[in-house]
C-alpha cells in the first residue's frame, strides 16, 4: 500500500511523510474519522514508508524487497491486530490470518466491518481484541526486528480492545522500546481508553470527495467514470456505502424503486397506497430509513439540476438518469427547497426515536401537495 493508494485526505498523508521523513515519528499514531474513510489503508501505507529503502517523491518506492513484503503481507517486522471471535482458550488475531489477508485483498481502502464479520463467518458476533492479544503483541515487539530499522503494529478497530487488553496496551504503549511503533486506527475515538488515547499522536482523516471515490473505483474495480460517479455521489464521500453501491441487487437499486413509487404514487394522490409505502419503509428500521430519505434529497436535487441541461453536474446511475428524462419537469424552483426540507426533518424526528411510520406517512401526504406546485 502507497499513500498514492489512499483516496484523498492529502493533509493527514503529509503530516506522516513529514514526521517520517525527519526521523521524528511519534511511537504511537491513532488515525480516526467517519466509518468509510481510509484509515487502515493510511496505517498499512505508512508502515510501508517507514520501513521502503528507497522513497521517490515523498512515497514508498513498491519495488524495493521491504516494500514487496508489505505488499505481500509478508513483511517480518509489521504486526496486525484486530477484532476476532473466540476460539480457544487464547484467542489471538493470528486464528484468522487466512481471512485477514482475504479482507484485505478485496479492497483495504473500503476496510468494511460488515464485510469483516461476513469474512470470518459470523455477522451477528461481537469481535473483540482479547487480553491475550496483548500478550501476543508485547511478545512480538520485545523481539530484535529482522531487516527494518523498526517494528510496526498495525491495530485495526483500536476501539475493541476489551479492558483487560486496553489496561495492558497502556503500559506497552507508555514504556515503548525505542524500535516499536503503534499505528491504531478507529471509528469511533471516543471509545478508545482515554490514557491510550492522550498517549498517541492523532490524526483525523476526512471524507474523500465524490470525484476522488469515483477515480478509485473506477481505477480498481474497471468502471466506466460516469458510471462510478453516479455510485459515489449518494455515498457521501463514504467508501465502505460506494462500494456496497456497486453490489448487484445494491440499497440504491432499492431505494431507487421506493423513490419512484413514492413520486407516481403522490401524483396520483393514492393515499391508501401511500399509507402502505409508508409502512414498507418503516419496517427497515431506523438506519435504514435514514439512508433512505437521504437518498430521496439526492435524487429531488439531482432532478433539480437535470432541469438545467448541463449533463457533467449530474450524478446519476442510467436507471436514475432514465427516470429523470420524465420526472424532472416536476421538480422546480417552486418546491425543490420544500421537498428537501420535508426529507431532512423527516430523518431528523427518525434519528430522534420518532414514531417512524407517522412521519413517513406525512412525508407522503406532503409529497402529494409538493409534487403538484
Amino acid at each position: 500500500m502507497k499513500f498514492s493508494d489512499i483516496i484523498g485526505n492529502e493533509r493527514a498523508i503529509e503530516q506522516v511523510r513529514r514526521m517520517v521523513d525527519s526521523g521524528n515519528i511519534a511511537h504511537a499514531l491513532l488515525f480516526h474519522g467517519e466509518p468509510g474513510v481510509p484509515k487502515l489503508a493510511l496505517a498499512m501505507a505508512t508502515a510501508q514508508y517507514i520501513h521502503c529503502t528507497n522513497r521517490i517523491d515523498g512515497d514508498s518506492c513498491g519495488m524495493c524487497p521491504q516494500c514487496l513484503q508489505h505488499q505481500s503481507m509478508n513483511h517480518a517486522d509489521t504486526f496486525f491486530s484486530y477484532p476476532i471471535t473466540k476460539k480457544g482458550e487464547r484467542p489471538v488475531s493470528e486464528d484468522f490470518d487466512r481471512e485477514w489477508k482475504e479482507f484485505v485483498a478485496d479492497d483495504v481502502v473500503a476496510e468494511d466491518y460488515e464485510h469483516w464479520l461476513s469474512i470470518i463467518g459470523n455477522t451477528n458476533a461481537q469481535p473483540i481484541i482479547y487480553a491475550s492479544e496483548s500478550d501476543s503483541i508485547i511478545r512480538k515487539m520485545s523481539m530484535s526486528a529482522y531487516t527494518a530499522k523498526y517494528k510496526v503494529l498495525i491495530m485495526w478497530q483500536a476501539d475493541k480492545m476489551n479492558q483487560q487488553c486496553s489496561n495492558k496496551m497502556l503500559k506497552l504503549i507508555e514504556e515503548p522500546d525505542p524500535d516499536c511503533i503503534f499505528l491504531l486506527t478507529t471509528d469511533n475515538a471516543k471509545a478508545i481508553l482515554p490514557t491510550i488515547y492522550s498517549r498517541t499522536q492523532r490524526i483525523e482523516l476526512r471524507k474523500p470527495s465524490t470525484q476522488q471515490i469515483a477515480e478509485h473505483m473506477a481505477r480498481v474495480h474497471g468502471l466506466d467514470m460516469t458510471e462510478a460517479l453516479a455510485l459515489a455521489a449518494p455515498a457521501d464521500g463514504n467508501v465502505i456505502q460506494a462500494m456496497r453501491n456497486m453490489e448487484a441487487g445494491s440499497e440504491t437499486h432499492e431505494f431507487h424503486k421506493q423513490f419512484v413509487s413514492l413520486m407516481r404514487l403522490a401524483y396520483q394522490r393514492d393515499l391508501v397506497s401511500l399509507k402502505e409505502w409508508s409502512e414498507e419503509i418503516a419496517d427497515y428500521k431506523r438506519e435504514k430509513s435514514q439512508r433512505f430519505l437521504n437518498y430521496a434529497s439526492r435524487m429531488v436535487r439531482e432532478n433539480y439540476i437535470y432541469n438545467l441541461h448541463m449533463p457533467a453536474l449530474n450524478y446519476e446511475t442510467q436507471e436514475e438518469s432514465q427516470f429523470s428524462k420524465n420526472f424532472a419537469r416536476f421538480i422546480n424552483e417552486e418546491n425543490v427547497e420544500r421537498m428537501l426540507r420535508l426529507f431532512s426533518d423527516a430523518a431528523r424526528d427518525i434519528r430522534g426515536n420518532a414514531n417512524a411510520k407517522i412521519v413517513l406517512f406525512d412525508v407522503a401526504v406532503k409529497t402529494t401537495i409538493l409534487i403538484k406546485k
